[in-house]
Parts: C-alpha cells; sequence; structure tokens
C-alpha cells in the first residue's frame, strides 16, 4: 500500500502496515508492550542506558567484577548446542577470542544464535559477565557483525527496553533505528517556539532521536527534560481545560440553613455514640470540613472537593452530612464504591448514621436479582429514592434519576474521569451534580500543591476514635515460626489474619510463562498484564503453602485474575468468619470492614510503598482487641529498603509516611502510581526538583495558552493535535482526580 504523505499519519499507521521492515515480529507480541502503531514504537522509552562506549580485550576481563556489562570485538572460534537435563532447554555456546584471550557467550533457548553465528565470524558482543571456574563467560548477550555500518548493540550508549515473549532486545533496537530513520526524523513540532526556547529544548526528532540512541548523556538528559516538559505541560492543560469548563458549568444550590446543619450533626453523632457505646461527638476536622462541603453545596458553581483522611478517620461521616442535606432539600444523592461488598458495607453504615433522620437508603448493584433491580430503578426515576449507593451499575444506561443534586465517589481513585463524567451526566437537564471525592490515601504535600492544584481539598487528621493502635514489627522470613504461631493464637481467640504476597518483579518470569520464549531476558520487565497474572500464580502457591502449614485453619484466596464477584464472595467470608486467614494480593486493601480481623503479614514488604503498607496495615485494628502489622522482608540494615520500612513501624500517621515516601521514593518509581492518582506519565516524576520546577513553569504557560473558555487558539493546531490523538493524549485526558 502507498504510505500517507502526511508525516502526522505515518505516526498513527498500525505496525501491520507501516512498511517497516523490522516491526514484522512486533505486530502481535507488541501489543502485550503496548505498541501498535509507529509512534507507540517512538514512544517504547528506554528503561535504562548501558554505557558501552569503550571496547574491551578479553584479557582484561579477569579484572572486571561479575556482573559487569561489557563489550568486546572478537572472532568465533566455534558455535555448540546442547540441551540441559532438568528442562530439556536448548544451550548454545559460542566460543571466543581475541588477540588478548578466550571467552564463552551463552545463550538459553535462543535457537535463533546458531543460525546467525559460524565459525570464524567477526563480531561485537556486549552482555553480563560471569565466572565459571577460570572461564569467562557472556550469558546471553546481544552480537552483531563487527562490519555494520551503525552499531546499535555495542560500542555506543545502549539503550534498554521493556521486553516480553517474543521481542528480543536486537529485534527491538533495530525495529527502533528504522522507525527513528523514517518517522522519528519527520516528527511534526507541536511546541510553540517560546516555550521551547524558553525551557531549552530541543526539537521533539531530536528528542526522540537523543533519548533512543544518545551520543552523549548530556544529550539524552536534554531529551528526556523535553518529554518530561511536555508531559507535565498536558498534565496542567488538562487540569487548567477542566476548571475553566467547570466554571462555566451550574448547579442548583443546596443551601442548608443553621437549623437543618445542627439536625444532621445531631443524628450523626447520637448513631456513632450507638456504635462506640458512649457518647461520641464530630472531630474538630469533620466539623470543619462539613462546613466547607456546606459552603460548596450553597453555591450556582458544582462543588468539586475531595476529602482525604487516614481508614477510620470519619470520611463516611462527613459524606452522610453531605447526603443527608441533599435528601433534606427534595434532592437525590448517589454513592459509589468501587466493589459489591463495599457498596453493601456503605448501605449499612450510612443508613445506620442516616436512620434518625428517616432517610431511606437504596442500594444498586450488579449481584441484585431481577425484582430487587426493577424495584430499585423504579424508585431512583421517580425520586422516591433520596439516597443509592452502588457500583459501576450506578452508570448504566437505564439508570435515570429523578433530580440527582449530588454524587459521592468513594475510593476515587479506582474511578477514571469517564466514569466519573458518566455518573455526573445523570444530573439531566445540562445541569451538574456537587460532586464530593473521598481517598483513604494520603496526599504528599509537594504532589499536591501541582496535582490538585483545582480541587478544593479537605483533610480528616484527627486519629480514628475508638482505634486501638497496631503494633508493627519488621521480620526475616527465616524468624516467621513465630509469627505462625500467633496466627494459630489469634485464630483460636475468634481473630482473623490478612497475608499479602510479594508483589511480583521481573523474576516472576517463569510464573508467566514468558521464559519459554527466545525473546524473553531475565533482567526485563514484563507488562502488567503478565506481572498481574504472575502475581495471581504468587498468591496461589501461597495459599497452596499456607493451607497447608496452618492446617487446620481455614484458609481462603483472593487476587486480581479471580472475576469479581468471586473475590467479593471470599472476602465476604472472611468477614462472616468462615475463614480464618486469608492470602491475597493488594486487593485486600480496599475491602470490606472486618473488626475481628487482627493481624497483617506482609511478605516482601519492602516492595511496597509506604502509603500501601499503611494502607495495608489500617485493615487490622478496627475493633478493641489489639491488632498487629507483620512486615516481612530481606532487606538489610542501612538500606534505602530498610529505612522505608523502619518509617512505616514507627509511626501510624499516615500523612508523615506520605511525605517519607516521597523523600525516599527511588527515581523510576514515578510516585508509585497506584497510590497517588497521576495519570500514568512516562518520564516526568515529581520525586525530581527539576521536574517540580518543571510543572511549575508548565501550569505557568498551560494558564497563558488557554482562553477564558478553556481552549487552544487556533494558531496552536498542532499542539492541539498532538493533546488529542498524539503520545500526549492520555495525559491530557487523564483526570488528576483518578488514577491511571
Amino acid at each position: 500500500m502507498r504510505l500517507p504523505d502526511d508525516p502526522y499519519e505515518r505516526l498513527a499507521l498500525p505496525l501491520a502496515v507501516s512498511g517497516l521492515r523490522a516491526a514484522g515480529p512486533l505486530r502481535r507480541a507488541g501489543r502485550r508492550l503496548g505498541i501498535e502503531t509507529v509512534r507507540d514504537l517512538l514512544f517504547h522509552l528506554p528503561r535504562r542506558y548501558d554505557d558501552l562506549r569503550e571496547m574491551l580485550q578479553l584479557g582484561s576481563l579477569h579484572y572486571v567484577p561479575d556482573g559487569t556489562v561489557v563489550s568486546a570485538r572478537v572472532r568465533v572460534t566455534a558455535v555448540r548446542v546442547q540441551q540441559t537435563w532438568r528442562r530439556k532447554v536448548q544451550v548454545t555456546t559460542a566460543y571466543l577470542e581475541d588477540d588478548t584471550g578466550a571467552a564463552e557467550a551463552t545463550w538459553f533457548g535462543r535457537r535463533f544464535v546458531e543460525r546467525r553465528l559460524h565459525e570464524g565470524d567477526e563480531i561485537v558482543v556486549s552482555g553480563k559477565l560471569k565466572r565459571r571456574g577460570f572461564t569467562l563467560v557472556l550469558e546471553g548477550p546481544d552480537f552483531q557483525p563487527a562490519a555494520a555500518v551503525s552499531l546499535l548493540h555495542a560500542g555506543r550508549i545502549v539503550p534498554v527496553y521493556r521486553l516480553t515473549a517474543g521481542v528480543t532486545a536486537a529485534r527491538l533496537r533495530a525495529a527502533m533505528r528504522e522507525a527513528l530513520d523514517r518517522d522519528g526524523c519527520a516528527y511534526p513540532e507541536y511546541l510553540p517556539g517560546r516555550l521551547r526556547r524558553e525551557v531549552s529544548a530541543p526539537t521533539i526528532a531530536e528528542a526522540l532521536e537523543a533519548v533512543h540512541y544518545p551520543p552523549d548523556f548530556d544529550a539524552r538528559d536534554a531529551a528526556l527534560r523535553r518529554l518530561a516538559y511536555d508531559e507535565l505541560l498536558a498534565l496542567q492543560l488538562g487540569m487548567v481545560e477542566r476548571r475553566r469548563a467547570r466554571g462555566r458549568d451550574r448547579a442548583l444550590p443546596i443551601e442548608v440553613d443553621d437549623g437543618r446543619d445542627a439536625a444532621i450533626r445531631a443524628a450523626l453523632e447520637a448513631s456513632l455514640g450507638r456504635k462506640l457505646g458512649r457518647e461520641a461527638a464530630l472531630t474538630v476536622d469533620q466539623d470543619r470540613t462539613i462546613g466547607e462541603v456546606r459552603a460548596d453545596l450553597g453555591r450556582a458553581t458544582p462543588m468539586l472537593r475531595l476529602v482525604q483522611g487516614d481508614v477510620g478517620s470519619g470520611k463516611t461521616a462527613v459524606a452522610a452530612w453531605a447526603l443527608a442535606a441533599a435528601a433534606l432539600a427534595g434532592r437525590q444523592a448517589a454513592l459509589l464504591a468501587p466493589t459489591d461488598l463495599l457498596a453493601r458495607q456503605h448501605l449499612a453504615t450510612v443508613a445506620a448514621l442516616l436512620d434518625d433522620l428517616g432517610i431511606p437508603v437504596t442500594l444498586l448493584t450488579g449481584s441484585l436479582d431481577a425484582k430487587g433491580r426493577r424495584s430499585a430503578l423504579e424508585a431512583i426515576g421517580s425520586g422516591q429514592a433520596p439516597v443509592v449507593v452502588g457500583t459501576h451499575a450506578l452508570l448504566q444506561e437505564g439508570v435515570a434519576f429523578a433530580d440527582l443534586a449530588l454524587a459521592v465517589v468513594d475510593e476515587q481513585h479506582r474511578f477514571g474521569v469517564e466514569q466519573r463524567g458518566a455518573l455526573e451526566a445523570k444530573a439531566g437537564s445540562g445541569r451538574q451534580p456537587h460532586v464530593l471525592l473521598m481517598t483513604a490515601t494520603p496526599i504528599p504535600r509537594t504532589l499536591g500543591q501541582v496535582l490538585y492544584a483545582d480541587l478544593d481539598v479537605s483533610t480528616l487528621r484527627a486519629a480514628p476514635a475508638g482505634r486501638v493502635p497496631v503494633r508493627t514489627g519488621i521480620r526475616r522470613p527465616a524468624e516467621l515460626e513465630g509469627t505462625w504461631h500467633k496466627v494459630r493464637e489469634e485464630a483460636a481467640a475468634g481473630h482473623r489474619t490478612f497475608v499479602v504476597v510479594p508483589r511480583i518483579g521481573p523474576a516472576a518470569a517463569d510464573a508467566a510463562g514468558a521464559a519459554e520464549d527466545e525473546g524473553w531476558q531475565g533482567d526485563d520487565e514484563l507488562p502488567d498484564e503478565d506481572l498481574e497474572t504472575a502475581w495471581a500464580a504468587a498468591a496461589e502457591a501461597e495459599f497452596e503453602r499456607l493451607t497447608g502449614e496452618l492446617a487446620p485453619l481455614r484458609v481462603g484466596l483472593v487476587h486480581g485474575r479471580l472475576k469479581p464477584v468471586d473475590r467479593d464472595r471470599e472476602m465476604a467470608r472472611f468477614r462472616d468468619g468462615e475463614l480464618d486467614v486469608l492470602v491475597g494480593t493488594t486487593v485486600v486493601e480496599v475491602g470490606v470492614d472486618v473488626p475481628a480481623a487482627t493481624m497483617m503479614v506482609v511478605e516482601g514488604a519492602e516492595r511496597f510503598g509506604l502509603a500501601q503498607l499503611h494502607q495495608l496495615r489500617g485493615r487490622v485494628g478496627r475493633g478493641t482487641v489489639e491488632s498487629f502489622c507483620v512486615l516481612v522482608s530481606e532487606a538489610a540494615e542501612g538500606t534505602t529498603e530498610h529505612e522505608r520500612l523502619k518509617a512505616v513501624a514507627s509511626t501510624s500517621d499516615g500523612f508523615a509516611l506520605a511525605e517519607r515516601d516521597f523523600e525516599l521514593r527511588r527515581e523510576g518509581d514515578v510516585l508509585g502510581l497506584a497510590q497517588s492518582g497521576l495519570p500514568r506519565l512516562r518520564v516526568a516524576t515529581l520525586a525530581d526538583p527539576g521536574h517540580r520546577e518543571l510543572a511549575a513553569l508548565a501550569r505557568v504557560h498551560a494558564e497563558a495558552l488557554l482562553d477564558a473558555d478553556g481552549r487552544l487558539p487556533a494558531g496552536l493546531a498542532d499542539l492541539a493535535r498532538e493533546l488529542e490523538g498524539g503520545w500526549l493524549a492520555r495525559v491530557f485526558a487523564g483526570d488528576p482526580a483518578s488514577a491511571a
């Protein structure tokens, strides 16, 4: 087929019809890496770089430490193939020499090597150095003819990419080189010249070349800075656009006079008192936040407020106040929860809080039978359901509210902008509902200043009323005998235990089945889908082990690969006492209230962020019984990983931990995106002070670029096109109030 003349149209071509010779092997396997178009390929950025500019002689490798990635120009003296006895995997060995010495190169499962290497070949080889006795061995090295015009795999700064089964590093680099030569060099510049000059940035075409094949590290850093700025500008443009668009929207005010405010507060305190068995009062933070929500609801501009606070700090009571305010004004309100089980928990909690006010609460989830669903839909559509609690079922087309005035979104990071928009659209008649977001993940102050600049944020810092502090300790895997003994003791007392398995990393490739293909390399990352599969497999293996280890205790299992209905059923069994121990991944982080849960065991704790460890710990200690959290880790004393765990063990202040996490998090962790709510950035990271400065500058530029209605002027059509359909589209459309 004839390729489009427009470079922008060529970037959008699927690899299958792109005309790129090297793209053939990527057509199927590339989808697992998110590579489907030419643009996707160009923005599949290296995860690290190996400096292989220095060619070493084989004789000098005797003085190089094991594990070092080295390059050498060598002759092939022989190639042999054999199979391992244990797994029947083919091993190809090439015997290498130069004028100073000899070495071997070995490849496991790489069947193509024997076809490409022959005795007498002069090649450039690069790989990790190992010693087998007195023999020097390069494990799974890259290689190419020494006479090649352009060295891609050695003799330069070499990009190292995330791979998957069916895609070798050599194939990916070759495809990238071809795409850069044909399309990357012609990538249309979309950044206004004055902005590019102000940040001293190269053109986008120059940045793409330097980020993949940098002549030196200064050029690479300049390219990465340009890409980071572009991401941050797209993020800020999206936020400013939404803020200005929201300023044009209108909502019907919900005015709450002093008498009604006092009545709602009294009802909430009475309900809390019954739960605690003593007189209760709203905390200072709750009192202040309710006042802020009351003021927001009284305005014609739709409220968009985020309430953040630790688990148990009273967010639900604040939400209940808002739900009651809407209902007593004759309007409707809805609370959206991420799971069926959590929605049912909210139903019970909110119904108890609103009971004294005589406000009924209606449930709508996908698990309702036909009769229950029909009844709920009729009540919602007629306005007879003033408060509705539900899951994604609330977003379906068949759900029509008579007068939706308020939408409350719990665990807001579990919902995207489109899902929230679908709920907001239920208000109808061209109006917008007021929106209250809730999160139990404290936001680092520095991150909040940049990311949540367009939201009104309320913070609940007060310690949860009646909560018993959770004793937290760090244990090594070899020291767990006492921990399992404690689990049995707790079970005998009618208490329950969570066990969270380690987050899976590159070492878990075998569990994901990726090692069977010649394309996978052991030190490369797996795509998210494969990692999720590997993590589920690890949870299943630990479930089998603990079922025997803790017999006759009843052990259950939850992970992300289970169907939501099956996962909820297992969580309900744990809550209701049918299980003593629940093994799982971090899907237990957001779950039902289990007052009888007194132990949380987190295996491989160093693999989790501090905020996530704090959230996991918050699953226990919800009753009146002393509770425990055991952080299992092999991290050595003095390492960053061990310091992070010590921080968790030393404080129960989620906000202090969020700040500490922000300080300790390494470059490349990108703020623990599952927690932060950031659209998934590829380059920018606010953990870098330089990038925080870029974010502030991008904010100034975004404010200046957009008109009063939040639109780009006609003269910036190239930027608009990139934001809408280019590599920046997912950041621009990303919602700073929802996770990636």
